[in-house]
C-alpha cells in the first residue's frame, strides 16, 4: 500500500486523543508515506499511519516518541527528519509494526525480507536523563544507517517520487523544510524532463539551480 502526499493531513489524530493529550491545533511538518512529524508549541511527536490488514480502531493514526518538552528547536527539526528517513525506508519497502500503550504507540520497523525488527521507537521520548540510546537524535542517526528494503520508488510514479525526494532533502540538517519542498518540487521537474535520471542525482542537480532558474 503506498500513502499519497497530504495523507496525514486527511487523516489527523483521532479526536480523543487531540483532547486527551491536550495536542488540538498542533502543526503538521511533515508527511512521507503516511509518516509525519507534528509540533504544537513545546512538544513533538510522530504520526503514523497504520499498515493495511488491520481492524477499524486500527487504521486511525498513531501517535508516537511524544516529547512534551522539547529541549532545542535542532530537537524539533530531528523530529522532522526523523519522520522523513522513516518516510523513505517505507518506500524502500519496510513495514511498520504498532502496539498501541495507552494512547500513544510503540513502532516497529520491520525488514520485509527476513522479518526482523530492525529498529524500535517507544511511545514517548525518554528525555534527555533517561535518553539512553532511544532519544531522537539517536534514532535519526541509526534509521540513516539502514539500507532501502528494496529498490527506489516508481520512477514514473510522481507522488511517490516527489515524496522520496522530500525526504532525501530533510536528511540534510542545512535545509529547512520549507527549503526541502521545494527542492522537491525543483527535482520532480528535472525529473520529468530528464527521465535518465535517478532520485538522488535529480536532487543534486536541483539543489544547483536557484528558484528563478
Amino acid at each position: 500500500m503506498t500513502f499519497p502526499t497530504g495523507h496525514l493531513q486527511e487523516h489527523p489524530l483521532p479526536s480523543g486523543v487531540l483532547g486527551a493529550l491536550s495536542l488540538s491545533g498542533y502543526q503538521l511538518l511533515v508527511d512521507v508515506a503516511g509518516i509525519g512529524a507534528g509540533r504544537l508549541g513545546g512538544q513533538a511527536f510522530l504520526l503514523v499511519a497504520p499498515e493495511p490488514g488491520g481492524g477499524a480502531l486500527d487504521e486511525l493514526t498513531h501517535i508516537a516518541l511524544h516529547q512534551t518538552r522539547l529541549g532545542s528547536e535542532s530537537d524539533a527539526y530531528a523530529y522532522q527528519q526523523l519522520a522523513a528517513q522513516l518516510g523513505y525506508l517505507r518506500l524502500s519497502g519496510y513495514r511498520l509494526a504498532l502496539e498501541r500503550v495507552g494512547l500513544r504507540s510503540k513502532v516497529a520497523l520491520v525488514n520485509p525480507a527476513t522479518g526482523a525488527i530492525v529498529m524500535q521507537i517507544p511511545d514517548r521520548h525518554p528525555g534527555r536523563l533517561f535518553g539512553g540510546g532511544a532519544n531522537v537524535s539517536s534514532l535519526v542517526a541509526a534509521a540513516r544507517t539502514l539500507p532501502p528494503a528494496g529498490p527506489p520508488p516508481d520512477l514514473r510514479n510522481p507522488d511517490l517520487l516527489r515524496q522520496a525526494f522530500l525526504a532525501l532533502a530533510l536528511s540534510d540538517e542545512s535545509t529547512t523544510g520549507a527549503e526541502a519542498a521545494e527542492l522537491a518540487d525543483r527535482a520532480l521537474a528535472l525529473t520529468q524532463g530528464n527521465p535518465s535520471l535517478d532520485p538522488v542525482a535529480a536532487l543534486a542537480a536541483a539543489k544547483q539551480e536557484t528558484p528563478e532558474s
